[in-house]
């Protein structure tokens, strides 16, 4: 006879209600907070996350792991599971379900009270912004796929290793299950990886979790010149010209540059400072001449509008009253750009551009492009030696070209196809032999 734990879950039925939500609460000791369908704080994952805080994680990791946390939530609210209750069966159930599922739709804003009385989110996914065309069909101007509506696999797995650590969180303090829910892959021995190696030897990957997907990798994308010219020309104003100008030259994080001040730009040494994303410390990166020109340009509308205090934001709304520029609304900024030109480059295609351009310079060293990236390890600048996929098919194409083209004989030369007089007087008797 069959328990009924060991009865497969129906998840091709399974409705997960889109409940409660990962709301920002503007503190400073407490950036997120996820909160149940009835308003109240889940206080697992509030322990989680000040644990996050205390580590020096800054509030954009809080947010990435909040959501996380919530998909999670709400799968465990739809099977009627408790969070300190789940087990290894739940966990493969919910990796099953997230890889198959479609993703879950945010109402816009404008219509969020009509919607929030559906408890059941709609699997029908607005058109991408940028002209994206498609999901999954390769952009006909940049040749990258548009977002499906389906979760991609780095999504999936990253849910997994925030899942696995926020389990192994409260095995530690002693407040949840006593096995986490989501184990390491099976091994043939128990115990630390690579602790029987050979010191001498290279180090192998450590063991991943047991329901992570394999992740493909991705080669940056770095923005033709050509198309770049175009996409620079398609801007509207000096200050969506200058933030381009500064993202493609200092190949900062697109937060990175958001969060500078009127005092981090230094027009007379060509540097801009930001604060760096993993390490939170300062760095001077230098920038072109034209992104400074721009900067004066913007500087110069904005006369007698915004504040001048060294402290005061760089970049604001164009739209009154002013506002400090948020990561959502340059993003929003760019995909307009985009929709003219019909592509779909991100702003972080921006940061690989200027990195393929760095390690295209014969006159820069590799670890001259790792400093200017903030990258901990050189592997990671590596990836930027790859040539781009527009090149690597233009090569493909031109190989194919030549092989189609009609190959005649070789020109031969016709003193190869006399005999030598010598040799023919021999053969005749007309000389010595």
């Amino acid at each position: 006879m069959v328990e009924a734990a060991d009865m497969p879950r129906d998840l091709s039925s399974l409705v997960v209600p889109c409940r409660g939500s990962l709301v920002a609460t503007g503190d400073l000791f407490e950036p997120y907070r996820l909160v149940d369908a009835a308003g109240g704080v889940v206080g697992s994952v509030a322990g989680y996350l000040r644990d996050l805080q205390a580590a020096g994680r800054s509030s954009a990791t809080q947010r990435s792991y909040g959501m996380d946390l919530l998909r999670w939530f709400r799968f465990l609210w739809a099977i009627d599971v408790g969070w300190d209750r789940a087990t290894q069966v739940e966990a493969r159930d919910f990796c099953c379900w997230i890889q198959g599922s479609d993703k879950a739709v945010r109402p816009h804003w404008r219509r969020a009270g009509q919607d929030r009385a559906s408890a059941v989110p709609t699997t029908a996914r607005p058109a991408p912004a940028g002209g994206a065309g498609r999901a999954g069909v390769p952009n006909a101007v940049t040749g990258k796929p548009a977002p499906g509506p389906k979760y991609a696999s780095s999504t999936v797995a990253h849910c997994e290793t925030v899942l696995r650590s926020f389990y192994a969180f409260h095995l530690d303090a002693g407040s949840g299950p006593i096995v986490n829910p989501f184990p390491l892959v099976r091994g043939r021995r128990a115990g630390r990886p690579n602790a029987h190696g050979n010191p001498m030897d290279p180090v192998r990957a450590e063991r991943s979790g047991r329901y992570r997907p394999r992740v493909p990798v991705r080669i940056p994308r770095a923005i033709p010149d050509q198309k770049f010219d175009e996409l620079f020309a398609a801007l509207p104003s000096h200050r969506d010209r200058a933030l381009v100008a500064f993202w493609v030259s200092t190949g900062a994080r697109a937060a990175e540059l958001l969060g500078a001040t009127n005092a981090d730009a230094d027009p007379g040494q060509q540097l801009i400072t930001v604060i760096r994303k993993g390490s939170r410390s300062l760095q001077q990166l230098p920038a072109s001449p034209d992104a400074f020109v721009w900067l004066r340009l913007y500087q110069a509308q904005l006369q007698g509008d915004a504040p001048t205090g060294a402290d005061q934001p760089l970049w604001w709304t164009l739209r009154k009253p002013l506002r400090a520029l948020t990561y959502h609304a340059a993003r929003a900024m760019f995909g307009r750009a985009n929709a003219l030109l019909g592509s779909n480059w991100s702003l972080h295609d921006l940061r690989h551009s200027a990195a393929y351009r760095m390690a295209r310079d014969p006159q820069m060293t590799l670890t001259d492009v790792q400093w200017v990236l903030g990258h901990a390890h050189l592997s990671t600048t590596q990836v930027y030696l790859t040539a781009p996929v527009e090149d690597m098919i233009a090569a493909v194409v031109a190989h194919h070209a030549r092989r189609a083209q009609p190959q005649g004989s070789p020109p031969v030369d016709p003193d190869r196809l006399r005999y030598r007089q010598q040799s023919l007087d021999v053969l005749f008797g007309q000389g010595p032999a």
